[in-house]
């Protein structure tokens, strides 16, 4: 009993030096805890002396209820104190200025693309789409271009397997989609593409434009009418366009299609080789050996396709003659458009 003032008189001392949250975690264990001061007190009741017994219990029992409510007063006010301190570290200044976020812009070959897939929107043409990890079969024998067939060695590919390659052309969508349907088809498939290609000029991915139409009665004047309409509405309607003859496994007759060199007016100048006119795009009746890969009959059947690289168009459009910027994400570059 005579213990019994001074346990209280060291728990004051001790808890008036508390000054963060481990410290009265520590003092509760120290007084409270399975072996504390407290806890051993109460379990030396026994021993004590019967006649003693009930008044040592009572005031070992109100030392523990006042130690117990300390502690929880004076960690229930380090916590408000906790509380406090982090309110005032992580407040917002609002008189500070806020950081400029500069707007995000279109990158210029998406936005040509778009422009691109609007013109022909306009002309009745539906989006397709294909994978970009695509069959042999799909990206070249369908197309008329069997293995061993010389013209494989104009496209520089990505092969994943013997039987599987990275797309080198958008023309698959093409095979996929008549496979699916019949005519008639007025359908352009716009996408990624990929050769092992890197210059200037070339770039290993690139964005294309392959584009087809089918019916009974499609001739090259219809060809003719729809590019003409897309490069007029594209650049302006000034502008000459040819078509010059060419060789492409899948249409026969094929051509070249190309416009007077918007930097020189068609005088003749180093972009265009002094010739006066630019290549954009290739294209042609479709051959009747695709029609016969897609079950098509060709003495029923006609339709035009044509192909364009995106990058190209940009180039030209507005007077870029590094592809390699569309992709360094330079600001300085991208901000201009």
């Amino acid at each position: 009993m005579e213990d019994l003032p001074s346990l209280k008189e060291s728990f004051l001392r001790e808890s008036s030096s508390v000054r963060a949250l481990h410290d009265i975690q520590a003092l509760r264990v120290k007084y409270l805890g399975k072996r504390g001061i407290v806890t051993e007190k109460l379990k030396a009741l026994p021993t004590v002396d019967p006649a003693q017994r009930p008044a040592y219990g009572r005031a070992v029992n109100e030392i523990k209820q006042y130690i117990e409510a300390e502690i929880a007063r004076i960690e229930a006010h380090l916590r408000e104190e906790e509380y406090r301190k982090s309110l005032l570290s992580e407040a917002l200044d609002v008189t500070l200025p806020g950081k400029y976020t500069p707007p995000g812009r279109e990158h210029p070959i998406q936005h040509v693309l778009s422009e691109i897939t609007d013109i022909f929107s306009s002309m009745g043409f539906e989006v397709g789409e294909g994978p970009e990890v695509e069959l042999d079969y799909y990206n070249f024998e369908a197309l008329n271009i069997p293995k061993n067939h010389p013209a494989r060695d104009m496209q520089d590919t990505f092969y994943i397997s013997d039987d599987v390659v990275l797309r080198t052309h958008t023309s698959p969508v093409q095979i996929r989609v008549m496979e699916m349907r019949p005519p008639p088809l007025k359908v352009i498939a716009p996408g990624k593409v990929y050769r092992c290609d890197a210059d200037v000029s070339h770039t290993p991915m690139f964005h294309q434009v392959e584009g087809f139409m089918v019916d009974t009665d499609i001739a090259f004047s219809d060809l003719k009418g729809v590019l003409e309409l897309f490069i007029h509405t594209m650049f302006s309607e000034r502008t000459p366009v040819r078509f010059r003859p060419s060789f492409f496994p899948f249409t026969e007759p094929s051509a070249e299609v190309d416009i007077g060199c918007i930097f020189c007016s068609g005088n003749g100048c180093r972009v265009c080789k002094q010739s006066g006119w630019l290549e954009i795009l290739g294209a042609g009746m479709i051959h009747p050996k695709v029609f016969e890969y897609v079950g098509y009959d060709p003495e029923t059947f006609s339709g035009f396709a044509f192909g364009m690289g995106v990058e190209r168009l940009t180039m030209l459009k507005y007077g870029i003659d590094d592809i390699r910027l569309f992709f360094e994400n330079d600001l300085r570059f991208l901000r201009q458009f």
